[in-house]
């Protein structure tokens, strides 16, 4: 039963002529609640630091997989793993990355290094199952069932999570992704944003539809948006910084759940309004709580639950 993995505690291994930039990543790795340990290279070393959430190895990839690859079981189990060269110029999620190292190489680009990311949903700028559960704080009973499921996001096929409420009995075949979400929050922040928008005026915007609502930040379950904004770094700090999850939707979902008001986004790029639709898309009830509002001409939010 898992999502995305939690990084809580990382181990950057590194030799002793790497000691300076070792120190720097993991200055950078830190975070509130992990726990970053530089672990200067030895024999056995991987072994010992194999209990991890993750491992940084600055070194190069090829020493890294010839280490890691007699420890290999599970991908649900391993510790994600990272590679990054001395210089700080590539980060290399070598196995896991859909279980924290794909997220570890893109904080990494805080000390400069670029993150060669390879895993398919990711590469192609789609949010895989395990990020979507994450983002829903939620575990997957059904771990074997990703491969088809994200295969589905691949083709723009998977469409939102489907939301039960039990006592219920439910029978699934093998190709079902099965998430089990914990917590009652039960709105959703549809959010539109010009590009290079910062953090702050994101915040600024959900606060103030939160208040014209009459909600409370409590009351959120995330962020949703488009794939075409996915990547916004002010859309992703701001959603980090609150704790909130964000989950995104592909442009055939959204066309499904359009919203009531007009939209740009429309005319400009061939999208629905991505604020009312993906508020829509990722409320339980797919009902429009608040239309969207727009912020500084920066921001659009809308609310579904």
């Amino acid at each position: 039963m898992t999502g995305e993995s939690e990084v809580d505690s990382v181990a950057v291994i590194a030799f002793e002529r790497d000691t300076e930039a070792a120190t720097e990543i993991a200055t950078a790795l830190e975070a509130p609640g992990r726990t970053v340990e530089h672990v200067e290279y030895a024999d056995g070393v991987f072994e010992a630091a194999w209990d991890r959430d993750a491992i940084v190895a600055v070194m190069a990839s090829g020493i890294v997989v010839r280490k890691i690859a007699p420890l290999l079981e599970d991908k649900w189990t391993d510790p994600a793993v990272v590679a990054i060269d001395g210089d700080h110029t590539w980060s290399l999620p070598l196995v896991g990355g859909h279980h924290g190292a794909n997220r570890l190489a893109a904080e990494l680009t805080a000390v400069g290094a670029v993150p060669a990311v390879t895993t398919a949903t990711e590469a192609a700028g789609k949010q895989a199952v395990e990020g979507r559960a994450e983002a829903l704080d939620a575990t997957i009973e059904t771990p074997d069932s990703t491969v088809a499921t994200n295969l589905a996001v691949l083709r723009e096929a998977l469409g939102p999570v489907e939301r039960l409420e039990g006592p219920r009995a439910v029978l699934v075949d093998e190709d079902v992704t099965v998430l089990r979400q914990s917590g009652d929050a039960n709105l959703v922040l549809g959010t539109g944003c010009r590009a290079g928008t910062d953090a702050e005026t994101c915040k600024q915007a959900w606060r103030g539809a939160l208040e014209a609502a009459d909600r409370e930040l409590s009351e959120v379950a995330f962020v949703a948006t488009g794939d075409l904004k996915a990547q916004e770094p002010g859309l992703r700090e701001a959603a980090a910084d609150l704790d909130l999850g964000l989950v995104t939707f592909e442009r055939e979902t959204l066309e499904d759940f359009e919203g009531p008001s007009p939209s740009k986004a429309r005319e400009l790029t061939g999208w629905p309004g991505i604020a009312e639709a993906s508020a829509l898309a990722g409320g339980h009830d797919h009902e429009l709580l608040a239309e969207k509002r727009q912020f500084e001409d920066q921001v659009t939010v809308a609310i579904g639950r």
